[in-house]
């Protein structure tokens, strides 16, 4: 079916409730299918119940209805939408560089950013916002309270908030500044010689640059191993994507390929690196690593550069090409299939279920068996459903208990509570909680909820002194150190240090095999 008319019957679908004129139907005629359109959203316009909102029924109906007829992920983009998506790509805005949560009609730190001017001034986890600039601030949405204390570089803002209670306030003025926002926020030894780095998605424009500068820091030729965790990256930039693949690959080493209809197949090539190609690789990844984080995911698979931990990849292969629109709006437009260097296809197969069931992954994990290809070394992979990793982890079941704690903000009030009262919210070089401060914790949750029984808190009183571990190093530290404390808990990080013996081991067949190539290329050059 021409494009055209499967545009034009969505569109008429969505504005007269699935009643597709005859006349429509019966040409395919750009013009015919616009008029179509426009002759219906006249009619609504017109004729429909109550007053039509400018706009509302074409950006936030009809064009997203009649890209969904055509794949998951081509969009619209609104003019917030598309402003936001800019802001993130920059990864840099002017403010003072909190994240914060609406709660009870009220907006409330959930952190300062490490270094901001929050941070800085002292802002804590739990602070109400009550004033910005001396106009009340209770009952403002946490859109409203952003758009307030963001404003150009050095300008001062005022901002009142309650601490431990709405009657004990206290008032800060911080001058605005650029608030930079890294794609890779973690980057450090867990032990002399294995590295770990995190790369939360590609959307920043920044982001192989950020990665590039933390391995620098680290100081990448004294790399003996390292764990890449690309688990919960949504993806981004392809072109990030490509750069970060490169850095492990060989120069000219094909990292992705994407395949169109109106545009010409591209072939995007390694750079290579200095330091790249001299150790072993763990790559961590989810069923919610996709897109460009698949790319880097299957690149590295496919030369046996990396031994993949975790569960078969969210399977999102499909290129999106931005088209900014006069209007401030944009469309993101499906041109092309992402393909591993092998010449597996990415993209799970969306043709047989609904939006919803795409996007919950009901068909994740299947491999085709029509789409077999091999890795570098002989090894078979499949396409078609994501990236399967080559050793399957199960994260462990959480009990009852560790789901309601996680799913509440008990933690956060106790910490909240715990440094109300303490002028200098600092903790010690190494602080870890006591028994004592557990057995606080036990009180405060059964005075406070949820409820829970003796032996459920006795079951899971060391994962509770973990959690607590993190929760008061927000504040006693920073978000991000409390973030580092949870990767060096987590299980799924151990278990990628067990497995770096596998990776030794790919790595140094692999590194064989380039020799043997290289000196089969030499032979036949003679």
């Amino acid at each position: 079916m021409p494009l055209s008319r499967r545009c034009a019957f969505s569109v008429i679908a969505i504005v007269a409730g699935g009643v597709v004129p005859a006349w429509a139907a019966a040409d395919d005629a750009v013009d015919r299918s616009v008029k179509a359109f426009t002759s219906i959203y006249d009619a609504v316009e017109r004729n429909f119940a109550d007053k039509v909102a400018p706009g509302t029924a074409l950006y936030k109906g009809a064009i997203p209805g009649m890209l969904r007829t055509l794949d998951p992920h081509s969009n619209f983009l609104d003019t917030k939408e598309y402003a936001d998506q800019r802001e993130r790509q920059r990864a840099q805005y002017y403010g003072v560089g909190i994240k914060v949560v609406e709660r009870g009609g009220n907006t409330q730190v959930l952190w300062p950013f490490e270094g901001s001017p929050a941070y800085r001034a002292g802002l804590r986890p739990g602070d109400v916002i009550a004033g910005i600039n001396g106009a009340p601030a209770y009952g403002m949405n946490s859109a409203q309270v952003a758009d307030r204390l963001r404003g150009p570089r050095g300008t001062k803002v005022e901002v009142t908030v309650a601490r431990g209670g709405p009657d004990h306030t206290l008032t800060m003025t911080m001058n605005r500044d650029a608030i930079a926002t890294s794609c890779v926020p973690q980057a450090f030894w867990l032990k002399p010689g294995i590295a770990y780095v995190g790369v939360s998605e590609f959307s920043c424009e920044t982001t192989s640059r950020d990665f590039e500068e933390k391995l620098k820091q680290l100081g990448e030729d004294k790399i003996e191993g390292l764990i890449l965790d690309l688990r919960n990256n949504p993806g981004g930039l392809v072109t990030d994507g490509v750069e970060v693949a490169g850095h492990f690959l060989r120069k000219n080493d094909l990292v992705v390929s994407d395949r169109g209809r109106a545009q010409p197949n591209q072939n995007f090539l390694a750079k290579g690196s200095t330091f790249g190609m001299r150790y072993p690789i763990v790559m961590l990844v989810n069923r919610s690593s996709a897109s460009a984080a698949e790319i880097v995911t299957g690149a590295l698979q496919d030369h046996d550069r990396a031994w993949i931990l975790g569960e078969t990849t969210f399977g999102k292969g499909l290129v999106q090409q931005p088209y900014p629109l006069g209007d401030k709006t944009a469309l993101l437009l499906t041109i092309a299939h992402y393909y591993t260097p092998s010449g597996r296809l990415i993209q799970r197969d969306y043709s047989k279920v609904s939006f919803l069931d795409y996007r919950l992954q009901t068909n994740s994990g299947g491999k085709n068996l029509d789409d077999v290809k091999v890795t570098d070394g002989g090894r078979t992979v499949y396409g078609g459903g994501g990236i399967s990793p080559d050793e399957k982890y199960d994260p462990p079941k959480p009990t009852r208990m560790q789901l309601v704690l996680a799913g509440s903000f008990t933690l956060f009030d106790f910490a909240a509570q715990y440094f109300a009262s303490r002028p200098d919210a600092r903790l010690a070089a190494g602080f870890e909680p006591s028994e004592d401060l557990v057995s606080q914790f036990h009180d405060f949750m059964a005075q406070r909820g949820p409820a829970f029984t003796e032996a459920e808190f006795q079951t899971n009183r060391a994962w509770i002194k973990q959690q607590l571990k993190r929760e008061l190093y927000i504040t006693g530290f920073s978000f991000e150190q409390s973030q580092r404390v949870a990767l060096e808990q987590d299980p799924e990080v151990a278990r990628a240090m067990e497995s770096m013996p596998k990776a030794v081991a790919l790595f140094e067949t692999a590194q064989k095999l380039i020799v043997q190539r290289t000196n089969q290329q030499k032979g036949l050059a003679r």
